[in-house]
């Protein structure tokens, strides 16, 4: 009977899909469009950032909204939104535009709290953890299609073929990377149509033969009279208003689950996860490989990702959330700091024939002349010398090219560096968050609760991509992933003294656990 949970399961974690295929389309798009419409730093960071800034709201009143109107309602207005979304996107004709369609797109990120609510919500115990990492695996199937679609697509407008020409990919790449997102869009929204409501909503609502009959479709009929019983007694106080359930939610009783929450949603994001997501391609042609290959090593990214999403999938209901949580941590900051310190030890220097390789024009080559065979230690100095002889546009359209034959540095550890990174957070705290989330609050306000820590989460998320290519403009990679790399010492220490073992108990046994169950 389980074998339903599953496909249920399944269905809805394509928001997880089109949550990182959105996400991370923008990694191919944001250096064209940079280009094209001469962005700075700020304004890339705006167009990266809009969506996280937008799932702020999304993640304040999706919550709500499913406890009040129903999970199943809500996850298929979000399709709805990533739809319009993906066609606004595509169709942008300037920055605001391309800000304000995204933008849209964020309001449906609210998915990535819905959709572990709702698997949880018809998971059994045993098998939750597993389950509720279905979200998680498809967010990380998301990223994967999206760095290999980027890939394609842009080896396909560079080829000179004819169809490249015909469809316009050639000239207009970053819009056939955007429109990619209609299709699973398009899925998303036929899974939200075919799903059962919860029956925890059901029982809520009081709808109780509807949820006796959803019940008997996911768990064997013995199982089901059960549990039906143990929602009556966690939901039967739960028809309360926003009102009241925001101020459950910050009573000193739920104290512990919403700083748990709160803490974990900040680690997640200011260890630099989406800062590598969302800007792999520009992380990697610092280390000077090109264009081409930075797409393809972001590519790796994706694989990376999701063999080790898979890992942490058969882990979690086995070792633990904490324990996976700690050593993904771990291997974070060892990561960052290698990444850290192979940045700090490149040097730039401009040479003749890094001049011809990167095909300056005769005037453009004039003007950096004298930098020829000048060394420099610095990221941030080399490119800034550049801007200052060529002019911020002609520097950002050359940059791929003049670093990849300027730059000297171990760009293999850089890449093992990164690679390290993304297989420590997919192990941890990828998917252990989302898990947590739907386990640590109590039913009768789980929603306000993950509207709460949502909250926390899209904000430190926001504020990374927003001033990421900032950091790397004024301090250099080095400092940036230092940075990241004392961040996650700082969660360690403050998850290995909140966090309780959350593993093998119902939901109902986790509010005694949480100190969350009412007398």
């Amino acid at each position: 009977m389980t074998n339903k949970s599953t496909f249920y399961a399944s269905m809805v974690a394509l928001g997880g899909f089109l949550f990182g295929f959105d996400a991370s389309v923008i990694s191919g798009v944001v250096r064209f469009v940079s280009i094209e419409w001469e962005l700075t730093a700020w304004q890339q960071g705006w167009v990266v950032g809009a969506p996280t800034l937008a799932a702020i709201f999304s993640a304040l009143l999706v919550g709500p909204l499913a406890d009040r109107f129903g999970r199943k309602t809500v996850m298929i207005a979000l399709a709805i939104i990533y739809l319009l979304s993906a066609i606004l996107s595509t169709l942008a004709q300037d920055y605001m535009s391309l800000v304000l369609a995204r933008g849209l797109g964020g309001l449906a990120f609210g998915s990535l709290g819905l959709a572990p609510m709702y698997i949880a919500e018809i998971s059994p115990a045993k098998r939750r953890g597993f389950m509720v990492s279905f979200n998680q695996m498809n967010i990380v199937i998301g990223f994967a299609v999206s760095y290999f679609s980027n890939y394609l697509l842009l080896n396909l407008s560079t080829g000179g073929s004819e169809i490249a020409t015909t469809l316009a990919i050639d000239t207009q790449v970053w819009r056939w990377m955007l429109g990619m997102e209609l299709l699973p869009a398009a899925l998303f929204f036929i899974g939200a149509s075919i799903i059962p409501e919860s029956p925890r909503w059901l029982v809520r609502a009081n709808k109780l033969d509807q949820a006796r009959s959803v019940s008997k479709k996911l768990f064997p009929n013995s199982d089901a009279a059960k549990m039906i019983d143990q929602i009556k007694e966690t939901v039967k106080d739960c028809d309360v208003s926003v009102k009241e359930q925001f101020s459950e939610a910050i009573s000193k009783r739920l104290r512990l689950p919403i700083m748990i929450g709160i803490v974990v949603g900040i680690a997640q994001q200011v260890t630099g996860i989406n800062a590598i997501y969302f800007y792999a391609p520009n992380i990697f042609e610092q280390t000077g490989v090109g264009t081409n290959a930075a797409f393809a090593q972001a590519a790796l990214l994706g694989v990376t990702n999701v063999v080790f999403t898979v890992i942490a999938m058969l882990l979690i209901d086995r070792l633990g959330r904490k324990p996976l949580l700690l050593a993904g941590l771990v291997g974070v900051f060892i990561s960052m700091s290698v990444a850290a310190y192979g940045f700090s030890q490149a040097s730039y220097t401009l040479t003749p024939q890094a001049v011809t390789a990167s095909e300056l024009s005769e005037s453009q080559a004039r003007n950096v002349k004298d930098l020829l065979d000048h060394s420099f230690n610095s990221d941030t100095e080399f490119k800034d010398a550049l801007k200052s002889r060529l002019g911020n546009a002609e520097a950002q359209k050359f940059e791929s090219a003049i670093l990849a034959n300027s730059t000297s540095i171990s760009a293999w550890l850089i890449l093992a560096a990164i690679v390290g990174f993304t297989a420590s957070f997919a192990i941890s705290l990828g998917p252990v968050m989302w898990c947590l989330f739907a386990e640590i609050f109590p039913n009768r306000v789980r929603g306000m609760c993950n509207a709460i820590v949502g909250i926390f989460n899209s904000m430190a998320s926001f504020f990374v991509q927003l001033v990421f290519p900032w950091e790397l403009e004024t301090f250099g990679a080095a400092t940036t992933f230092l940075i990241f790399g004392l961040l996650s010492i700082i969660s360690f220490t403050l998850i290995a003294l909140l966090l309780p073992e959350t593993k093998g108990k119902s939901l109902e046994e986790l509010e005694t656990l949480m100190g969350t169950k009412r007398n």
